[in-house]
């Protein structure tokens, strides 16, 4: 199964990203750099990531999916550094 995700961190900014092997325990590949910024000392001892499958598929093309991905990071801005942890496809105002 092909499917894309979406990650809540606890502040309220969303990741979105695809795995083609539906693997549980797979969370993503963001900018650990830009993640570790926004979270005190205090707040990484303790926090809950939330991981959704919002799109999925048994017969989609890896290119298919990859298209899936960029239309879904449009959708929820998750490429707005605002909102979200993807850096591409480039965030648009």
């Amino acid at each position: 199964m092909k499917v894309i995700y979406k990650i809540t961190y606890p502040n309220g900014k969303i990741y979105i990203g695809q795995d083609v092997t539906d693997d549980i325990l797979y969370f993503g590949s963001p900018n650990r750099d830009l993640i570790e910024r926004d979270f005190t000392r205090d707040q990484k001892r303790d926090f809950i990531v939330r991981k959704e499958i919002i799109w999925e598929s048994e017969t989609a093309s890896f290119e298919e999916v990859n298209q899936m991905e960029n239309k879904l990071i449009i959708e929820f801005q998750s490429n707005n550094p605002n909102k979200g942890y993807n850096r591409k496809p480039k965030f648009k105002e």
